[in-house]
């Protein structure tokens, strides 16, 4: 018994974090490779997400420039070419409305609108927000699930593999820190693999919502600054905005 003490206590010296898991079961393994999806995929989110939101941010800042000095035409024009903002999708959105409307009645864009065309105008514009607040709500959910679950499938695969180190520990008739041992770090490495995917997620799925947050305070203010805005060129016939305040 002192024999075979010495050799599981060699063993697990010898051994690193690979070796253990290749010599894992097959349903510690299966958890692993679950776990590593869950966080190839999270990263490949996060990656994205965070170069999405930083494109948008910018293509709004410069999309504002252009709503706040120009003309109608001019911010279509710079919303059709920042479109990887939010604001400018919405504006595209109702502008095009707008011009749809006009197209119908046989008027110029803008004038003699009727209230009940104001009301269809803005609920499209709030459709067209909802759909980019949608839109750029992209993917978080998974960062949540991975957040949430990955412990938990993780501590999973830590029960199962405990499981089979004392079914070890039964077969050989040794409860030795050297026959232990090695089953409960082979186990062990599932809960540690699984934390490893889920604070990733749940760090940047927060700093995203925040970010998140932002977004759809700007969209809820430029949405009414816009009805405002058509509601000014078709009373006054001009085509020039005024100052946005998103």
């Amino acid at each position: 018994m002192l024999i075979a003490g010495s050799a599981m206590g060699g063993r697990l010296a010898g051994l690193d974090a690979l070796d253990l898991i290749f010599q894992a079961g097959w349903v510690v393994q299966v958890v692993l490779l679950i776990l590593l999806g869950f966080s190839i995929v999270s990263w490949s989110l996060i990656i994205t997400k965070w170069r999405e939101l930083r494109r948008a941010n910018q293509d709004s800042e410069a999309f504002l420039e252009v709503y706040q000095d120009g003309s109608l035409d001019a911010a279509y024009e710079a919303g059709r070419a920042y479109d990887r903002s939010p604001l400018s999708a919405v504006f595209v959105a109702g502008y095009a409305e707008l011009h749809r409307m006009a197209k119908l009645t046989g008027t110029r864009a803008g004038q003699d609108v009727s209230e009940t065309q104001f009301e269809a105008l803005d609920q499209h514009v709030r459709w067209a927000a909802s759909r980019e607040t949608l839109r750029v709500e992209r993917g978080l959910s998974f960062l949540a699930t991975t957040g949430s679950s990955a412990p938990f499938i993780g501590l999973f695969g830590t029960v199962v593999g405990i499981i089979n180190a004392f079914e070890g520990i039964a077969r050989s008739g040794s409860a030795s820190l050297a026959v232990v041992a090695p089953g409960i770090a082979e186990a062990l490495i599932a809960t540690a693999v699984g934390l490893l995917a889920a604070i990733p997620a749940t760090i940047f799925y927060n700093h995203f919502i925040g970010e998140l947050r932002q977004v759809t305070a700007a969209l809820d203010l430029f949405v009414a600054d816009l009805g405002t805005d058509f509601r000014r060129v078709a009373g006054q016939g001009e085509n020039q905005p005024r100052a946005a305040s998103g």
